[in-house]
């Protein structure tokens, strides 16, 4: 029986998510910030439907995990339009820096969450900066507010949109990291990334409250 939610479930939950985003109302500030070529786009775990969708055909790949959850992820950002890199940072990081850096390099967008796939969560992995770097690419840090949304007692504490919910997605200034840095260098960028991703995070749901009336 668990099989089969668990193969019901890949079938049906991709293109659930899909129809709850058709509903959606989303506003993106600071949209210019992707729009003038390829960058490593990164945001958090748990609300990241809205951080993929914000790529949603635009020539892009996603980092995804070999793990069930992953395998329904695959089929949504199949839907819109992604290619997919299967892996984490966790295993397989070599062949899956090789891929992500070649992307970036081949001119696609790269998505990216840096807390995943298993946390711990707003705690940010070194691997999206590592293929910026090489790659010669920037970085957009994304952060996502839901008004009305549903939060799972996940690890990442998941967050799912519900039907017609206003969204806030607030994009941050592309971000070019130089070339030949040290290991201290790498980990103190780390850091600073991990604290402003954080406070964009922060940054969207002061936006969203100040637009929209919440939702009892």
């Amino acid at each position: 029986m668990k099989e089969f939610l668990q193969s019901l479930g890949k079938k049906i939950l991709p293109t659930l998510f899909d129809l709850i985003f058709k509903t959606l109302r989303i506003r993106i500030y600071n949209s210019d910030s992707i729009e003038n070529g390829n960058c490593v786009l990164m945001f958090w775990h748990g609300t990241m439907l809205a951080g993929w969708y914000v790529l949603k055909n635009k020539s892009s790949y996603g980092v995804v995990s070999q793990s069930k959850d992953g395998e329904i992820l695959s089929r949504l950002l199949s839907k819109w339009g992604y290619k997919l890199i299967r892996g984490s940072s966790s295993k397989d990081s070599k062949e899956v820096m090789i891929q992500m850096v070649e992307a970036l390099e081949r001119g696609y967008y790269l998505a990216i969450t840096p807390d995943g796939p298993r946390g711990p969560a707003f705690t940010m992995k070194i691997g999206g900066l590592i293929s910026a770097v090489r790659a010669k690419k920037p970085i957009v840090l994304c952060g996502v507010y839901y008004i009305n949304k549903i939060v799972f007692k996940s690890w990442d504490k998941f967050e799912l949109p519900k039907p017609f919910s206003n969204v806030i997605i607030l994009l941050s200034s592309p971000k070019l990291i130089p070339e030949g840095l040290t290991n201290d260098e790498y980990e103190k960028i780390r850091y600073l990334l991990e604290n402003e991703l954080r406070e964009i995070q922060t940054n969207a749901a002061t936006l969203a409250h100040s637009s929209y009336k919440e939702s009892k």
